[in-house]
């Protein structure tokens, strides 16, 4: 049991928050799990009135640790140093935990790296800032603290943090175009997400790079949210897939396209301590290189994808 006499007067979420220096957030789950307390009476309202005197008490809880299965892989680190970890997450392996994933998953790495953090309220989280889908590669930041993970978060809300992808598409796009439709779960397919009146906005902006004799083309798609399979959608309401993507309409053989190619090949952030602006390129894993080498000339595809010049293709959208 930890106490403190507050010399202010205010919301009891607000004060803690300052106080213990951490997040609204922590701190609403705190209460919520009845584990604040004011003059001795246990507190549940995060809006609840302190004043001047009132003596607040507190519990952290021990964070519940996840047994995490054996580790028989590794995971490229792009960059990495007290307060941050960079990854190039390879395809086919999860993010996150779920009870209908059997097989390890990066955070499943992090928690055999020793990454692992621990939240006043008691539950654990890894430093997971923004996703990757299964089936996607590349550029994925970690945070090793609470601060840095709230900072990190911060950035991507107000879009100081971004990221750029490659794909490879069955059909041109006519030209560059910015796709901003809100995104839900499909009614009629739970795997699958969907354009949704009532779904959460979502926005996409598209470019094109370069194009195959057979009609295939080389994108690049800059997000500015992060929806659940966001650029398979937008891109689908445009009538193109992403090569292997069969949940969305692609039609392949998956013995000739694996894997969906979708790469996060640029990822940007300013770094949450130093201040420093800093960008990080992930490199494109072999298969999806293969392809792109089969098709395209390696000294003209390479100045496409120039990470100081890749940005640039989207200022006149």
């Amino acid at each position: 049991m930890n106490t403190f006499t507050t010399t202010t007067t205010g919301r009891i979420d607000k004060i803690l928050a300052e106080t213990l220096e951490v997040s609204r957030n922590q701190v609403e789950k705190l209460i919520k799990d009845g584990l604040v307390s004011v003059n001795g009476r246990t507190i549940v309202k995060t809006s609840f009135k302190v004043v001047e005197g009132d003596e607040i008490a507190y519990v952290f809880k021990e964070a519940e640790k996840r047994v995490a299965p054996p580790i028989d892989f590794d995971v490229e680190v792009l960059y990495e140093d007290e307060y941050l970890l960079v990854v190039n997450k390879p395809s086919g392996l999860v993010v996150h935990p779920a009870p209908s994933v059997k097989e390890p998953t990066l955070v499943d790495w992090l928690i055999h790296k020793g990454i692992s953090l621990s939240t006043i309220s008691g539950e654990e989280r890894h430093g997971i800032v923004h996703r990757i889908d299964k089936e996607t590669t590349g550029a994925l930041v970690v945070a090793k603290d609470n601060k840095t993970h709230e900072k990190l978060s911060e950035q991507l809300q107000d879009k100081s943090m971004g990221r750029y992808y490659l794909a490879l598409i069955d059909c041109p796009l006519k030209d560059g175009v910015v796709v901003n439709k809100p995104i839900g779960r499909n009614p009629k397919n739970r795997l699958k997400m969907d354009v949704a009146q009532d779904g959460r906005d979502a926005k996409t902006a598209f470019v094109k790079l370069l194009d195959t004799a057979h009609g295939t083309e080389l994108i690049a798609a800059k997000l500015f949210t992060g929806r659940t399979h966001q650029i398979r959608v937008h891109l689908n309401t445009l009538g193109r897939h992403i090569l292997g993507d069969d949940l969305y309409g692609f039609k392949t053989k998956r013995d000739k396209i694996p894997r969906v190619f979708l790469h996060a090949y640029l990822l940007y952030l300013t770094h949450p301590h130093s201040g420093e602006k800093m960008e990080f390129k992930a490199p494109i894993f072999n298969d999806m290189t293969d392809y792109m080498y089969k098709y395209f000339d390696q000294g003209i595809l390479n100045e496409k994808i120039n990470p100081l010049t890749l940005g640039s293709n989207f200022n006149h959208l």
